[in-house]
């Protein structure tokens, strides 16, 4: 099976690296990717939210299936345009991806199909965000309509921050937010395989949002993530099949928009039961790369059920009993004001260890020229180019092993100015 993955982050690196290792796997491609992924997968500059583009490339190449990781090129409609080319695709439509793409149809197919979340209200004008703020009190949920790469959601006690947030996001053209009631309790990551009709689970994680150590700092794209959660109710999976996935799929057909790929479920356990906080239309990032990294059953056969109509024909799949965590190494300055440029060395000693290996997301290659200390090498080096910049993951027995090899794998990457959460999975941990 030829496969060309598009997107550029340590999720398509996850991605790569699995279906690298299905022997179903003949080809691996990927548009435009990155330099980890360069190393598994034969890498073409294409821009990932050109269909036309990427539907060329793929008839170019033969692909039997293209994935497409990123929300952007799939609210984009690259899907829908590789599909016209004739070539299976991994991935929702622009109309299934509206799931994402716009928070405010999300509630509104949430609100038809049953599904528990919280009560929402769509402001366009600071005044109505004003009111919505009013009405629901504190703590104050503002999120931006659209996408916002992790980053356009503010939860916060103070009126004064989550008005500031309204106003940046309806200064937009097309303006639009989405005021909610809190959730309060933990929340879950759980991704659902569809193909129109019928779903399949993957198992739950958790991911870290905040920049720093104890939940503290902004909002982020993802700092870390665990998978299994000792913590997590028994049922919980079947619960969310049953009363989110289903009805959501259901409800997606009935308005003539079938739903495939992956429903990203992103949950809260309240004091009043499990609520939806989120739709994604896609893997989630950093959660994909601790549940790919216990999922035993090769990953090409499933993607492609998917893509072409056949999940209820696929057998159970089967997960190691390990556990996976992932921390993230971000750039300096992020979340604010990223510096790029700088070195990165030591991954290949984050690698030799044990249970450890290295998924790039901000990660690019620079030519070394004269005045470079290693000018006299041959070649290029690796440099920042993101926020968040590395993934390192660790696989052990249970998650304080698996904790152990993540941060002793982040303990051997040294980039100048470089920061990561030491707290991901500890919690966690102790409990287990």
């Amino acid at each position: 099976m030829k496969i060309l993955v598009v997107g550029t982050g340590a999720r398509e690196h996850a991605l790569v690296r699995a279906l690298s290792l299905d022997p179903a796997v003949t080809a691996l491609h990927a548009a435009p990717g990155n330099p980890g992924i360069g190393a598994l997968a034969t890498l073409h500059e294409v821009d990932q939210l050109d269909g036309g583009a990427v539907a060329t490339l793929a008839v170019q190449l033969g692909a039997d299936l293209v994935v497409v990781g990123p929300e952007a090129p799939l609210v984009a409609g690259v899907g829908d345009a590789v599909r016209a080319a004739g070539i299976p695709v991994f991935g929702p439509s622009a109309a299934g991806a509206r799931l994402e793409g716009s928070k405010a149809f999300a509630k509104e197919v949430m609100a038809a199909a049953g599904v528990p979340t919280a009560e929402p209200r769509v402001a366009t004008t600071l005044a109505e965000a004003e009111a919505g703020l009013d009405a629901f009190g504190a703590p104050y949920v503002v999120k931006d309509d659209g996408l916002a790469a992790g980053k356009g959601v503010v939860v916060t006690s103070d009126r004064a921050e989550a008005l500031a947030h309204a106003a940046v996001c309806l200064d937009k053209p097309g303006g639009r937010i989405v005021i909610e009631d809190y959730l309060d309790g933990p929340e879950v990551s759980l991704f659902v395989l569809s193909d129109g009709t019928d779903v399949v689970p993957l198992v739950p994680a958790q991911d870290f949002k905040r920049a720093y150590d104890g939940d503290a700092g902004p909002n982020t794209g993802g700092m870390g993530a665990y998978s299994p959660l000792p913590w997590a109710p028994a049922g919980l999976v079947e619960q969310v099949v049953e009363t989110v996935a289903r009805p959501t799929v259901a409800e997606m057909a009935r308005r003539g928009t079938p739903f495939s790929g992956v429903l990203y479920c992103g949950l809260a356990l309240t004091s009043k039961g499990m609520r939806v906080v989120e739709f994604n239309a896609r893997f989630g990032d950093p959660e994909t790369q601790v549940v790919l990294a216990r999922l035993a059953t090769p990953l090409a056969g499933v993607l492609m059920a998917s893509a072409t109509g056949t999940l209820g024909a696929l057998p159970p799949l089967r997960w190691r009993d390990d556990a996976a965590v992932t921390v993230v190494v971000a750039a300096h300055g992020y979340p604010g004001e990223v510096r790029s440029g700088d070195p990165i060395t030591g991954i290949e000693d984050a690698e030799a260890l044990p249970d450890v290996h290295v998924l790039h997301a901000g990660t690019s290659l620079r030519q070394n020229v004269a005045g470079d200390d290693d000018a006299a090498q041959a070649g290029a080096h690796l440099v920042a180019s993101g926020g968040r910049v590395l993934s390192v993951v660790g696989v052990g027995a249970d998650l304080t092993a698996a904790r152990d090899a993540a941060y002793a794998g982040v303990g051997r990457i040294v980039l100048p100015g470089g920061h990561h959460r030491s707290d991901i999975a500890a919690a966690a941990a102790q409990q287990a």
